[in-house]
């Protein structure tokens, strides 16, 4: 058996006549930036999440952009946040040369720990960005307490998260600017990057706008440094559809989630853990396991692919050097890299294929 990790090729199919139409219409109109499809998509974002303001914008990374940016994240500022996510959490603070500042993780969630937050506030801190790990909102009451104390703005980072609950909330509604990412693997993908940040405030919302346009809301007129930083038509067309039948999707990913829990709970193998007051978007089903790097060789040679996100957490990035961080300063963080696992996760994984994936799993652990 041969299983694809993330079945973006049944996807394709599922929708391919709507897909490719849309797709075509884009080039007949020849309307590739800023077109119709744009406004259209932001509405509908809206709608589906609640947010007030939905701006689309060219990926992920740029949304966590222009959300400091909006919030005139100066150098030597300070952004809390955590060391287990991807690159571009930290990647976007160090770029606008404020200094990422980690906070280790909850070893069952693999979210920012909250109550390890406060002790790493001072005078420079201006923001939180909590990740939504794997899917999972973070403890986001007691972030936004805590930041309301000492007068923080929190933006989400919800790459992974798009379409999760957090106590009946959207994850997209959870912070002052909530960001996520449209890349093609993603729960909710297009067919190249792209991304939204989303808010509740107007005057924020504007910021962002012009910002994403080089700081212009009136053309050759710039109130802001900004970013070219808008998403293509063509990818907001291909949203458009997907979109549709994203609720569909997320509840086949569900489904997928408890096949694999049930069947690996019934080996004794732990399981991810989702808190009862909030859902996952499972855009990762991510296990513990020891001798990770043979047991993915046999897997793979079993027609088993397996992913690792992420291998190396971020304070001990060679980039990161300069902030005199070091191995040991946050073992949670470095102790889940060494052992996280993810298994082939998409909605259209199925019931032969999580036997096949469980069973052979079971059998290399135990070897």
């Amino acid at each position: 058996m041969q299983i694809d990790f993330a079945n973006l090729k049944i996807q394709h199919k599922l929708y391919q006549e709507e897909i490719e139409g849309a797709i075509i219409k884009v080039a007949r109109d020849c309307n590739f930036i800023m077109g119709a499809q744009i406004d259209e998509l932001e509405r509908k974002l809206e709608e589906f999440t609640g947010s007030k303001y939905a701006i689309t914008c060219s990926s992920g990374t740029d949304a966590l952009l222009l959300a400091m940016m909006a919030l005139d994240i100066q150098p030597d500022d300070e952004i809390i946040t955590t060391p287990f996510t991807f690159f571009a959490t930290a990647e976007t603070i160090a770029f606008l040369k404020a200094k990422p500042v980690f906070v280790d993780i909850d070893e069952r969630t693999y979210n920012i720990d909250p109550k390890k937050i406060e002790e790493k506030i001072t005078s420079k801190t201006k923001a939180i960005i909590p990740v939504s790990l794997y899917g999972q909102p973070c403890d986001m009451d007691e972030i936004n307490e805590i930041a309301k104390k000492y007068n923080l703005k929190v933006i989400v980072d919800g790459a992974q998260s798009f379409g999760s609950t957090y106590k009946g909330i959207s994850d997209s509604n959870l912070g002052d600017i909530s960001c996520t990412s449209f890349f093609p693997a993603k729960p909710l993908g297009c067919y190249g990057d792209g991304g939204a940040v989303f808010t509740n405030d107007e005057k924020l919302a504007n910021k962002i706008k012009s910002l994403r346009l080089h700081g212009q809301s009136i053309r050759y007129h710039h109130q802001y440094i900004g970013m070219g930083g808008r998403l293509d038509t063509i990818q907001a067309a291909v949203l458009n559809v997907k979109l549709k039948y994203y609720p569909k999707d997320l509840k086949l990913r569900q489904d997928v989630a408890v096949k694999y829990t049930k069947a690996l709970n019934a080996k004794n193998i732990e399981t991810p853990f989702v808190k009862e007051d909030r859902t996952s978007a499972w855009a990762q089903y991510s296990i513990r396991v020891k001798n990770r790097d043979e047991l993915q060789t046999k897997l793979q040679n079993l027609g088993i692919p397996t992913a690792v996100h992420y291998p190396m957490p971020l304070h001990v990035q060679e980039c990161f050097k300069y902030l005199n961080l070091k191995e040991g300063d946050f073992p949670i963080s470095e102790r889940v890299s060494k052992e996280i696992m993810s298994l082939p996760m998409n909605p259209y994984v199925t019931d032969e294929e999580v036997e096949y994936i469980v069973g052979n799993l079971v059998k290399e652990i135990q070897c």
